[in-house]
């Protein structure tokens, strides 16, 4: 049985940068890291690995741990400006969308304001001006 469409698909912005992030390869191999390093698994999993590490791996771990967690940190505080980089991109896509969508709003009820402001103007000399001009 097929789903009906959602009503709220959500916002044209948003669904563009998600079609975008689906279709590369690197973003989504990005988002998938991202996802995982800001997770508690990620935690756990370090939290365990860096005790079995001191524990039973090296006698003296404490300069190649630093150098490893070093160089993931690095590699992880990349990931993370690339995650604010493309925030920034659908904010900056959707801010604009929204202006562009605002700009059509105030054009359509700009011009409703001026027909119905003929329309008044036309009434008023129809029920006023003429019955005055018809009597004399």
């Amino acid at each position: 049985m097929t789903q009906p469409p959602d009503p709220n698909p959500g916002h044209p912005a948003l669904i563009q940068v998600q079609q975008e992030r689906a279709q590369s390869m690197q973003l989504r191999v990005a988002d998938w890291i991202t996802k995982f390093a800001g997770s508690m698994n990620f935690v756990y999993i370090h939290a365990v690995g860096f005790a079995l590490w001191m524990i039973f791996i090296e006698k003296n771990p404490w300069p190649t741990l630093t150098l490893a967690v070093s160089l993931e940190a690095i590699f992880l505080s990349t990931f993370v400006m690339i995650g604010q980089n493309r925030q920034a991109d659908f904010q900056q896509a959707k801010a604009d969308h929204d202006f562009q969508e605002q700009e059509l709003e105030l054009k359509t009820n700009t011009e409703l304001t001026r027909a119905i402001h003929a329309m008044t103007a036309e009434l008023h000399r129809r029920l006023i001006e003429e019955p005055d001009q018809k009597k004399s």
